[in-house]
């Protein structure tokens, strides 16, 4: 039987920081790399094209769009979609490159993530194991084309499967960098709903960012990871309560209100 060959997809944007521990990370397991890259005006590509990989370039389209077509530019049929402040530890490559060499019984495979938040690596409040489908056959699913949050939708048809290892997930180095990152991600999610007329009502608006932060740091335990737990459970809740306050803004833009 010959072994699974490997495409590892990473679509970046000025991700010089990160992209090359995360390339290191999966030379053992990668018969392929290949990064989509939105135009970076860091070292990203440079970077990427050192460490091996191919390197493609594309305006960005919104995350699950960029996938898609990230994962078309791939020559084979499985495919391990990383980001590129994502890395695999020494167990994660071990059990990958054990699996390339059987006969899947799954068509995709979610993967448990260890966040680093801030330094500090959180086992509470809902932020692990945090699996998310990362290895999958290509041909059976596609990434949900949502604005962000994107995550992959398997066929109807498709099986799947969980691995045992995780992998390390460096998700914000500083404050000032998740604060980017919300205003981004609530941006684009409030336009992609304006656009679908979905509203939010003043009660939603209000309940929903407190019930966030107490389900986290209450009753998923957040409290147990000190205060970088704390603060993570804090930003969950003002990103919802940023999100609902764009979309009921640009719905009233919209309406003429």
């Amino acid at each position: 039987m010959a072994p699974i060959q490997l495409s590892v997809v990473i679509i970046t944007f000025n991700e010089a920081g990160h992209i090359r521990q995360c390339l290191e990370s999966v030379r053992s397991v990668a018969d392929e790399v290949i990064v989509l890259d939105s135009y970076s005006t860091d070292d990203t590509v440079m970077l990427a094209e050192q460490a091996g990989a191919r390197v493609y370039r594309q305006a960005f389209k919104g995350y699950g769009v960029q996938k898609n077509d990230a994962n078309r530019l791939a020559a084979h049929t499985w495919v391990l979609s990383l980001d590129a402040d994502e890395v695999l530890t020494p167990e994660l490559a071990a059990e990958i490159q054990a699996f390339k060499n059987t006969v899947p019984p799954a068509d995709a495979y979610a993967i448990p993530r260890l966040n680093n938040y801030l330094g500090k690596w959180l086992r509470h409040g809902g932020w692990y194991p945090d699996a998310k489908i990362r290895l999958f056959n290509r041909t059976k699913g596609s990434w949900k084309t949502l604005s962000v949050h994107e995550f992959w939708e398997p066929a109807a048809s498709a099986r799947t499967g969980r691995l045992a290892h995780h992998m390390l997930h460096y998700t914000m180095a500083t404050f000032g960098q998740q604060l980017q990152k919300i205003e981004t991600y609530t941006e684009l999610s409030a336009l992609h709903a304006v656009a679908q007329d979905k509203g939010i009502s003043l009660l939603k608006a209000v309940l929903v960012p407190h019930w966030t932060f107490f389900q986290r740091f209450i009753l998923r335990l957040g409290f147990l990871d000190g205060y970088e737990g704390y603060l993570m459970c804090k930003m969950a809740a003002m990103e919802k309560w940023l999100k609902y306050h764009k979309i009921r803004k640009y719905s009233r833009e919209k309406n003429g209100q």
